[in-house]
């Protein structure tokens, strides 16, 4: 039986017992987050290559799906501790899914439902990738073959370059999304003051195609300042630094798709106060998280 259950139960006992007896008793203390998934976090588990969950993927046809190119579905095959929530990730500018695969088993294996989208054309611009992101969203949600494995309250965004705009686009679209991770993002868009979605945008020092003084910094400074939000820049990083494997983009993610996706706050403590480290050029936040 699970703690959690042995501890209610235990605490329904010896509330019985003492009202026996004349005694009074507080109602115990309700089970933790029903959506946390795992363990609790350490540094060594968000760094770590795989997580705590067994993945399965499932290759999407570009042919057998509406409003995005296709894709790979990654997932934990367990469903012991129930639904998960869910994540669309868009590669960038002529690039394919293949850009932000590493994000998918590294997630997943996290205790999220993932996938990594082709997007129709390649040079699909910013805000036709947002449109593609919630496309796969809703595909994973209404009629894959892991839908019943999803909380569909629960879903978020990511992206790379101009994918990573796509997640801005996508969440001023969908407000009701829980997370965007925009990954050294371009958009020709500066300002995202209706943005409600909370959002980690993370740059990159040495970005010559996205330079951050005029598409990370200033997408971090239009969103609104009462939005859970933060700013990671990656230290002596190039644009292409979210495109394979980079413990840095890996750590942060996570604990901010378990923040705010699941709820989860056992995830706080990577995120706040703020970070620091030889990888971390700068960080902002807005810290403590509601």
């Amino acid at each position: 039986m699970p703690l959690p259950h042995r501890r209610l139960i235990a605490a329904t006992v010896l509330a019985a017992a003492l009202t026996l007896t004349g005694q009074t008793v507080a109602s115990p203390a309700l089970a933790a987050n029903p959506y946390e998934r795992g363990p609790a976090p350490t540094t060594a588990g968000i760094e770590a290559a795989t997580g705590p969950f067994a993945t399965a993927r499932l290759t999407v046809a570009r042919s057998s799906v509406s409003g995005f190119g296709g894709g790979t579905i990654y997932y934990p095959t367990s469903t012991a501790e129930g639904t998960f929530g869910a994540v669309a990730i868009s590669p960038g500018f002529t690039a394919s899914q293949s850009s932000v695969a590493w994000l998918g088993p590294r997630l997943a294996s996290q205790g999220f439902v993932v996938i990594t989208i082709d997007t129709l054309n390649t040079l699909d611009q910013p805000a036709s990738r947002g449109t593609q992101l919630l496309a796969a969203l809703d595909y994973l949600t209404r009629t894959s073959a892991v839908r019943t494995r999803i909380d569909a309250t629960r879903l978020g965004v990511m992206g790379h370059s101009m994918g990573g705009g796509g997640s801005l686009s996508a969440s001023v679209t969908r407000p009701s999304l829980q997370a965007a991770i925009p990954l050294t993002p371009w958009h020709g868009t500066k300002s995202w003051s209706s943005d409600r979605v909370p959002t980690l945008i993370i740059g990159a020092e040495n970005d010559t195609v996205a330079p951050v003084a005029s598409h990370s910094e200033p997408f971090y400074t239009s969103l609104p300042s009462t939005l859970d939000k933060a700013y990671l820049e990656l230290n002596n990083a190039s644009h292409s630094a979210p495109t394979s494997t980079n413990v840095t983009v890996a750590k942060y993610s996570i604990s901010w798709l378990k923040r705010f996706i699941d709820n989860d706050t056992r995830y706080e403590q990577f995120l706040c106060p703020a970070p620091t480290g030889s990888a971390i050029q700068e960080y902002r936040d807005t810290c403590p998280h509601s």
